[in-house]
């Protein structure tokens, strides 16, 4: 029977029968397939959620494996993007799960979009630019929102429920996060287990109306230094732009940010085109130092520093610089406008 795979899970009479049903009818979006999100998507698929929707930029490199639990040694090689190397891994993993891959980049031009008909939001992602986003969206659709964030051995994790607690503007404001990454002071992957374990038993609960059992704090813990705090989330700030004067600030319109620095990465994203060709461009890069075209992205070797990873909707990402004046004329010099 179809049922019978969670037949363990059933046996919990937190879920049982009816709790496993409204998994089975669920939607969740995961934004950020990296570590968190490789966690994440594999207990949920495993638990029997009906619907998951994925996105992720990125593509999967060595450096990934440490941590990032979905991939393997032939997806760094082939740079498969993320997205599509993990939707490969779970539809063999529950083929009773309706498994959608986005290669992109989650923006507030198709936020509105990749929230429609979804019952949860998992936070996979490892900027607070994003957060702000899905935080945003997420109160103005009234979606829960499941918030995590790992760097050392340090995590931190939250359920936010819009019209029940405050939200992540409320505990964390903008420019005030610092600027420690898993580039300048690493990653364990235990505190990526753990961060992501918490937000897939918190998302569990609300899922299979367990509200009550809801842990309703703002974890932190530091698992190599044995530290861990719990703060209520009780009243929200009463200036909060998002959850209590509804301006939503991540949604509203601004200048196009047309070069981005990726955290951790040392690349910068350019994105001034809508679509590129990359059959055209690799004709046009044809006599650069070296060139790998696949269906989903052209990468071209400019350099021993510099490498430009091009996708088909318009997206570049300079990678070896995080100083966008340079990557903006390297762009300039070998993609144009």
């Amino acid at each position: 029977m179809k049922m019978d795979r969670y037949s363990r899970q059933i046996l919990f009479g937190q879920i049982n029968k009816a709790g496993q049903q409204r998994l089975s009818e669920s939607t969740i979006l995961i934004v950020g397939i990296g570590a968190l999100g490789t966690v994440i998507s594999n207990q949920l698929v495993r638990a029997g959620i009906g619907r998951v929707r994925m996105i992720d930029r990125d593509v999967v490199e060595l450096s990934n494996l440490q941590r990032q639990i979905l991939f393997d040694e032939e997806d760094a090689e082939k740079s498969l993007p993320k997205a599509i190397a993990a939707k490969q891994k779970l539809e063999k993993v529950n083929n009773m799960v309706e498994i959608e891959a986005i290669i992109g980049n989650a923006s507030r031009d198709n936020i509105e979009e990749l929230t429609d008909g979804v019952d949860v939001v998992l936070d996979g992602t490892d900027n607070f630019a994003t957060r702000y986003l899905l935080n945003d969206i997420c109160f103005k659709k009234n979606i829960p929102y499941s918030y995590g964030g790992v760097v050392s051995s340090r995590g931190m994790t939250a359920f936010f429920l819009p019209n029940k607690t405050p939200c992540l503007r409320c505990l964390s404001k903008e420019g005030t996060n610092g600027n420690q990454t898993c580039d300048t002071v690493g990653v364990i992957s235990p505190v990526v287990d753990m961060v992501s374990s918490l937000q897939v038993t918190e998302t569990l609960k609300y899922l299979t109306n367990r509200d009550e059992y809801l842990r309703n704090t703002l974890r932190t813990f530091d698992i190599w230094f044995n530290q861990q705090y719990d703060i209520k989330l009780n009243k929200p700030d009463p200036n909060c732009p998002t959850c209590q004067l509804y301006q939503y600030p991540a949604l509203q319109k601004k200048a196009k940010e047309e070069e981005i620095v990726l955290c951790g990465r040392n690349t910068v994203q350019i994105h001034l085109l809508d679509q590129i060709s990359l059959e055209q461009l690799e004709l046009k890069l044809s006599g650069i130092q070296s060139l790998n075209r696949t269906p989903f992205f052209l990468k071209a070797k400019i350099n021993e520093e510099i490498t430009l990873t091009i996708f088909p909707d318009g997206r570049v990402l300079v990678q070896g610089t995080e100083d966008q004046m340079y990557a903006r004329t390297i762009y300039d010099r070998y993609i144009g406008s």
